[in-house]
């Protein structure tokens, strides 16, 4: 049996969970309502190519399933989903050897972007991959705290419970972020506003 949209829409996350330990079609609700955001999340915090971030976002979904029986309660589903998702990410990275290591960001090719007006029809690309160049610059745990606050637009308590860190950390690695980016632009970055 194929659980409609409709009634997909209609119940809760801990409704889908509590029906998905039922009936394992209520399973494809949970994963259609977060598949998008949990995808651009993984691209969002690492480099990955899209068969690369969806190939993580399956196998994060196949230990949803299997930890399903012991979800952690205290946390909104969407932060334990979170949570799941991005240590599956961070676990592929470092099974990859690209977990932040051996990554340069050539400063006067990103400035020569900035400035090439030839490409105005390609210019939302260019700011996209431009966006995603400077979060690569960025080390993992200061790029993992702005993915969430400003792409995925999470409050700290959210943040601090998906990385299973302290909400003052979180408040100091958005600001060691931010010093990171500073810096970069005092090397030649100039359109860099914070």
């Amino acid at each position: 049996m194929i659980v409609s949209k409709e009634k997909c829409r209609d119940l809760s996350d801990a409704a889908i969970v509590q029906k998905a330990l039922i009936e394992v079609d209520y399973f494809s609700c949970l994963y259609e309502r977060y598949e998008d955001k949990l995808l651009r999340y993984v691209l969002r915090l690492s480099s990955l190519s899209n068969q690369e971030a969806e190939d993580v976002l399956q196998d994060a979904f196949i230990k949803v399933w299997r930890n399903l029986n012991g979800l952690d309660t205290s946390l909104p589903i969407s932060s334990w989903l979170y949570r799941l998702v991005h240590n599956e990410t961070i676990s592929y990275l470092r099974k990859q050897q690209s977990y932040g290591k051996n990554k340069t960001v050539d400063i006067d090719l990103l400035k020569a972007e900035l400035t090439d007006d030839s490409a105005d029809d390609e210019s939302g690309e260019d700011a996209l991959e431009f966006t995603r160049e400077m979060l690569d610059a960025v080390p993992l745990k200061y790029r993992e705290v702005l993915v969430l606050k400003y792409l995925e637009k999470m409050p700290y308590q959210e943040i601090s419970d998906v990385l299973k860190i302290p909400e003052g950390t979180v408040a100091i690695r958005l600001k060691r972020a931010k010093d990171h980016f500073k810096k970069i632009a005092e090397k030649g970055i100039s359109n860099i506003d914070f």
